[in-house]
Protein backbone atom coordinates (compact mmCIF):
# COMPACT_ATOMS: atom_id res chain seq x y z
CA UNK A 1 0.00 0.00 0.00
CA UNK A 2 2.60 2.57 1.06
CA UNK A 3 4.79 1.68 -1.92
CA UNK A 4 1.89 2.37 -4.27
CA UNK A 5 1.14 5.69 -2.55
CA UNK A 6 4.79 6.72 -2.91
CA UNK A 7 4.68 5.79 -6.60
CA UNK A 8 1.49 7.82 -7.06
CA UNK A 9 3.16 10.84 -5.44
CA UNK A 10 6.10 10.48 -7.83
CA UNK A 11 3.78 10.32 -10.83
CA UNK A 12 1.72 13.31 -9.70
CA UNK A 13 4.66 15.57 -8.83
CA UNK A 14 6.95 14.25 -11.59
CA UNK A 15 9.66 14.01 -8.96
CA UNK A 16 10.80 10.70 -7.50
CA UNK A 17 9.60 10.22 -3.94
CA UNK A 18 11.00 7.55 -1.66
CA UNK A 19 9.62 7.04 1.83
CA UNK A 20 12.23 7.29 4.58
CA UNK A 21 9.84 7.32 7.53
CA UNK A 22 6.14 7.29 8.35
CA UNK A 23 4.49 8.55 11.53
CA UNK A 24 0.92 8.48 12.78
CA UNK A 25 -0.35 12.02 13.42
CA UNK A 26 -3.52 13.59 14.76
CA UNK A 27 -6.13 14.30 12.11
CA UNK A 28 -9.59 13.93 13.59
CA UNK A 29 -11.84 10.93 14.21
CA UNK A 30 -12.91 10.09 10.65
CA UNK A 31 -9.63 9.05 9.03
CA UNK A 32 -6.26 7.59 9.99
CA UNK A 33 -3.59 10.22 9.35
CA UNK A 34 0.15 10.02 8.75
CA UNK A 35 3.15 12.11 7.91
CA UNK A 36 5.02 10.50 5.02
CA UNK A 37 8.63 11.61 5.13
CA UNK A 38 11.05 11.56 2.19
CA UNK A 39 14.54 12.92 1.66
CA UNK A 40 13.65 16.59 1.34
CA UNK A 41 9.88 16.71 1.63
CA UNK A 42 7.02 15.52 3.84
CA UNK A 43 3.40 14.83 2.89
CA UNK A 44 0.20 14.50 4.91
CA UNK A 45 -1.72 11.30 4.14
CA UNK A 46 -5.26 10.38 5.17
CA UNK A 47 -6.53 6.84 4.72
CA UNK A 48 -9.93 5.20 5.10
CA UNK A 49 -11.89 2.23 3.78
CA UNK A 50 -11.86 1.73 0.02
CA UNK A 51 -15.54 2.73 -0.11
CA UNK A 52 -14.57 6.29 0.91
CA UNK A 53 -12.51 7.07 -2.19
CA UNK A 54 -15.20 9.43 -3.51
CA UNK A 55 -15.05 11.34 -0.21
CA UNK A 56 -11.37 12.03 -0.85
CA UNK A 57 -11.99 12.93 -4.50
CA UNK A 58 -14.62 15.47 -3.42
CA UNK A 59 -12.27 16.87 -0.77
CA UNK A 60 -9.58 17.37 -3.39
CA UNK A 61 -12.03 19.15 -5.70
CA UNK A 62 -13.23 21.39 -2.87
CA UNK A 63 -9.66 22.32 -1.93
CA UNK A 64 -8.87 23.13 -5.55
CA UNK A 65 -11.95 25.35 -5.93
CA UNK A 66 -11.15 27.26 -2.75
CA UNK A 67 -7.54 27.64 -3.88
CA UNK A 68 -8.70 28.91 -7.27
CA UNK A 69 -10.49 31.85 -5.61
CA UNK A 70 -7.01 33.14 -4.59
CA UNK A 71 -8.44 34.38 -1.29
CA UNK A 72 -7.39 32.05 1.53
CA UNK A 73 -4.85 29.27 1.69
CA UNK A 74 -5.71 25.57 1.80
CA UNK A 75 -3.45 22.51 1.72
CA UNK A 76 -2.78 21.56 -1.89
CA UNK A 77 -4.00 18.07 -2.85
CA UNK A 78 -1.26 15.97 -4.44
CA UNK A 79 -3.05 12.74 -5.35
CA UNK A 80 -5.79 10.39 -4.17
CA UNK A 81 -7.03 6.91 -5.00
CA UNK A 82 -7.29 3.32 -3.80
CA UNK A 83 -4.69 0.72 -2.87
CA UNK A 84 -5.62 -2.80 -1.77
CA UNK A 85 -8.53 -2.34 0.68
CA UNK A 86 -8.02 1.33 1.51
CA UNK A 87 -8.58 4.74 -0.05
CA UNK A 88 -6.23 7.65 0.51
CA UNK A 89 -5.53 11.29 -0.17
CA UNK A 90 -2.08 12.90 -0.12
CA UNK A 91 -1.86 16.57 0.78
CA UNK A 92 0.80 19.21 1.12
CA UNK A 93 2.42 19.10 4.57
CA UNK A 94 2.13 22.43 6.38
CA UNK A 95 3.74 23.21 9.71
CA UNK A 96 1.30 25.03 11.99
CA UNK A 97 1.88 27.60 14.71
CA UNK A 98 -0.18 29.54 17.24
CA UNK A 99 -2.27 32.34 15.75
CA UNK A 100 -1.78 35.99 16.72
CA UNK A 101 -4.43 38.71 16.86
CA UNK A 102 -3.23 39.83 13.44
CA UNK A 103 -3.45 36.36 11.89
CA UNK A 104 -6.97 35.81 13.27
CA UNK A 105 -8.11 39.16 11.90
CA UNK A 106 -6.55 38.34 8.54
CA UNK A 107 -8.31 34.96 8.56
CA UNK A 108 -11.63 36.76 8.96
CA UNK A 109 -10.86 39.14 6.11
CA UNK A 110 -9.76 36.35 3.80
CA UNK A 111 -12.79 34.19 4.55
CA UNK A 112 -15.08 37.16 3.90
CA UNK A 113 -13.30 37.77 0.60
CA UNK A 114 -13.76 34.11 -0.33
CA UNK A 115 -17.47 34.42 0.44
CA UNK A 116 -17.70 37.32 -2.01
CA UNK A 117 -16.32 35.11 -4.77
CA UNK A 118 -19.03 34.53 -7.37
CA UNK A 119 -18.69 31.17 -9.04
CA UNK A 120 -22.31 30.00 -9.26
CA UNK A 121 -25.82 31.42 -9.62
CA UNK A 122 -27.55 28.56 -7.76
CA UNK A 123 -27.17 26.85 -4.41
CA UNK A 124 -25.50 23.44 -4.28
CA UNK A 125 -22.40 22.02 -5.90
CA UNK A 126 -21.39 19.97 -8.89
CA UNK A 127 -21.43 16.72 -6.94
CA UNK A 128 -22.44 15.32 -3.57
CA UNK A 129 -19.71 15.21 -0.94
CA UNK A 130 -19.51 14.44 2.77
CA UNK A 131 -19.56 16.27 6.09
CA UNK A 132 -17.49 14.10 8.36
CA UNK A 133 -18.36 10.74 6.83
CA UNK A 134 -22.07 11.58 6.36
CA UNK A 135 -23.27 12.19 2.77
CA UNK A 136 -24.01 15.82 1.92
CA UNK A 137 -26.54 16.36 -0.88
CA UNK A 138 -25.70 19.23 -3.24
CA UNK A 139 -28.39 19.26 -5.92
CA UNK A 140 -28.39 22.64 -7.71
CA UNK A 141 -31.38 24.64 -6.46
CA UNK A 142 -32.61 28.18 -7.20
CA UNK A 143 -34.15 28.82 -3.78
CA UNK A 144 -31.91 28.96 -0.71
CA UNK A 145 -34.90 28.22 1.55
CA UNK A 146 -35.76 25.08 -0.42
CA UNK A 147 -32.15 23.95 -0.59
CA UNK A 148 -31.50 24.25 3.13
CA UNK A 149 -34.87 22.88 4.21
CA UNK A 150 -34.70 19.82 1.96
CA UNK A 151 -31.05 18.92 1.44
CA UNK A 152 -29.65 20.01 4.79
CA UNK A 153 -32.28 19.75 7.56
CA UNK A 154 -34.69 17.34 5.86
CA UNK A 155 -32.00 14.92 4.71
CA UNK A 156 -30.26 14.84 8.10
CA UNK A 157 -33.58 14.21 9.84
CA UNK A 158 -34.23 11.22 7.56
CA UNK A 159 -30.85 9.78 8.51
CA UNK A 160 -31.49 10.52 12.19
CA UNK A 161 -34.78 8.61 12.18
CA UNK A 162 -32.98 5.57 10.75
CA UNK A 163 -30.57 5.81 13.69
CA UNK A 164 -33.49 5.76 16.12
CA UNK A 165 -33.67 9.49 16.74
CA UNK A 166 -36.85 10.57 18.49
CA UNK A 167 -37.70 13.84 16.78
CA UNK A 168 -41.52 13.92 16.54
CA UNK A 169 -41.76 17.32 14.86
CA UNK A 170 -39.61 16.58 11.80
CA UNK A 171 -42.11 17.69 9.17
CA UNK A 172 -43.01 20.85 11.06
CA UNK A 173 -39.41 21.97 11.49
CA UNK A 174 -38.55 21.40 7.82
CA UNK A 175 -41.48 23.58 6.77
CA UNK A 176 -40.66 26.17 9.44
CA UNK A 177 -37.07 26.37 8.17
CA UNK A 178 -38.44 26.92 4.67
CA UNK A 179 -40.75 29.67 5.96
CA UNK A 180 -38.11 31.42 8.07
CA UNK A 181 -35.61 31.46 5.20
CA UNK A 182 -38.15 32.34 2.48
CA UNK A 183 -37.23 36.03 2.50
CA UNK A 184 -33.50 35.33 2.66
CA UNK A 185 -32.01 35.97 -0.79
CA UNK A 186 -28.23 35.65 -0.39
CA UNK A 187 -25.77 35.45 -3.22
CA UNK A 188 -24.48 31.88 -3.56
CA UNK A 189 -21.12 31.97 -1.77
CA UNK A 190 -18.48 29.28 -1.93
CA UNK A 191 -18.46 28.09 1.68
CA UNK A 192 -16.12 25.85 3.63
CA UNK A 193 -19.14 24.02 5.01
CA UNK A 194 -17.59 22.58 8.21
CA UNK A 195 -15.85 25.58 9.75
CA UNK A 196 -15.13 24.71 13.37
CA UNK A 197 -11.91 25.44 15.23
CA UNK A 198 -10.37 22.09 14.31
CA UNK A 199 -10.52 23.02 10.62
CA UNK A 200 -8.62 26.31 10.78
CA UNK A 201 -4.95 26.93 11.48
CA UNK A 202 -2.08 29.36 11.05
CA UNK A 203 1.23 28.53 9.40
CA UNK A 204 4.60 29.18 11.01
CA UNK A 205 4.79 32.29 8.83
CA UNK A 206 1.49 33.56 10.28
CA UNK A 207 -0.64 32.82 7.21
CA UNK A 208 -4.25 31.71 7.90
CA UNK A 209 -5.33 28.39 6.44
CA UNK A 210 -8.57 26.39 6.33
CA UNK A 211 -8.72 22.57 6.21
CA UNK A 212 -11.03 19.62 5.55
CA UNK A 213 -13.80 21.44 3.66
CA UNK A 214 -17.33 20.21 2.99
CA UNK A 215 -17.61 22.65 0.12
CA UNK A 216 -20.76 23.93 -1.60
CA UNK A 217 -22.40 27.18 -2.69
CA UNK A 218 -24.69 28.50 0.04
CA UNK A 219 -25.46 31.42 2.31
CA UNK A 220 -22.14 32.75 3.62
CA UNK A 221 -23.67 32.89 7.11
CA UNK A 222 -23.52 29.09 7.44
CA UNK A 223 -19.76 29.30 7.93
CA UNK A 224 -20.05 32.13 10.45
CA UNK A 225 -22.73 30.25 12.38
CA UNK A 226 -20.59 27.16 12.75
CA UNK A 227 -17.61 29.16 14.02
CA UNK A 228 -19.81 29.98 17.04
CA UNK A 229 -21.09 26.45 17.63
CA UNK A 230 -18.24 25.00 19.69
CA UNK A 231 -16.93 27.97 21.63
CA UNK A 232 -16.35 30.55 18.92
CA UNK A 233 -13.26 32.00 17.30
CA UNK A 234 -11.16 34.96 18.40
CA UNK A 235 -13.01 38.27 18.47
CA UNK A 236 -10.43 39.58 16.04
CA UNK A 237 -11.63 37.00 13.48
CA UNK A 238 -15.15 38.48 13.52
CA UNK A 239 -13.78 42.00 13.37
CA UNK A 240 -11.81 41.15 10.25
CA UNK A 241 -14.74 39.34 8.65
CA UNK A 242 -17.15 42.21 9.20
CA UNK A 243 -14.74 44.62 7.55
CA UNK A 244 -15.30 42.89 4.22
CA UNK A 245 -18.70 41.17 4.64
CA UNK A 246 -20.88 42.69 7.37
CA UNK A 247 -23.57 40.41 8.80
CA UNK A 248 -27.17 41.34 8.09
CA UNK A 249 -30.16 41.78 10.37
CA UNK A 250 -31.65 38.49 11.52
CA UNK A 251 -28.40 36.55 11.63
CA UNK A 252 -28.84 35.59 15.30
CA UNK A 253 -32.09 33.75 14.48
CA UNK A 254 -30.72 32.19 11.31
CA UNK A 255 -27.67 30.98 13.25
CA UNK A 256 -29.81 28.47 15.17
CA UNK A 257 -31.29 27.14 11.92
CA UNK A 258 -27.89 26.75 10.30
CA UNK A 259 -26.33 25.09 13.34
CA UNK A 260 -29.20 22.61 13.68
CA UNK A 261 -27.74 21.01 10.56
CA UNK A 262 -24.41 20.41 12.29
CA UNK A 263 -25.93 19.11 15.53
CA UNK A 264 -28.07 16.69 13.51
CA UNK A 265 -24.93 15.63 11.69
CA UNK A 266 -23.17 15.05 15.02
CA UNK A 267 -26.12 12.94 16.16
CA UNK A 268 -25.83 10.86 12.99
CA UNK A 269 -22.07 10.49 13.49
CA UNK A 270 -21.87 10.00 17.25
CA UNK A 271 -25.41 9.61 18.68
CA UNK A 272 -25.56 10.13 22.45
CA UNK A 273 -26.48 13.45 23.97
CA UNK A 274 -26.77 15.26 20.66
CA UNK A 275 -30.37 14.02 20.43
CA UNK A 276 -31.58 16.22 23.27
CA UNK A 277 -29.71 19.17 21.79
CA UNK A 278 -31.47 18.57 18.47
CA UNK A 279 -34.90 18.62 20.14
CA UNK A 280 -34.02 21.79 22.05
CA UNK A 281 -32.99 23.57 18.85
CA UNK A 282 -36.09 22.34 17.01
CA UNK A 283 -38.29 23.85 19.72
CA UNK A 284 -36.44 27.17 19.48
CA UNK A 285 -36.96 27.24 15.72
CA UNK A 286 -40.65 26.29 15.92
CA UNK A 287 -41.42 28.92 18.55
CA UNK A 288 -39.47 31.62 16.69
CA UNK A 289 -41.82 31.37 13.73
Amino acid sequence: MWTQIAQHISQSTQQEFRTKNRRSVNGGCINQCYSLIGDNITYFVKINQASQVEMFAAEALGLKQISDTKTIRVPQPICWGMSEKISYIVLEWIQFSLGTNQSWEEMGRKLGTMHHYQGADQFGWEQNNTIGSIPQINIWTDSWADFFAEYRIGYQLKLARRRGGNFPECTQVVEMVRKLLSNRKPQPSLVHGDLWSGNVAVTQEGEPIILDPATYYGDHEVDLAMTELFGGFSGRFYRGYNEVFPLEKGYQKRKTIYNLYHILNHFNLFGGGYGSQVNHMIQRILTSG
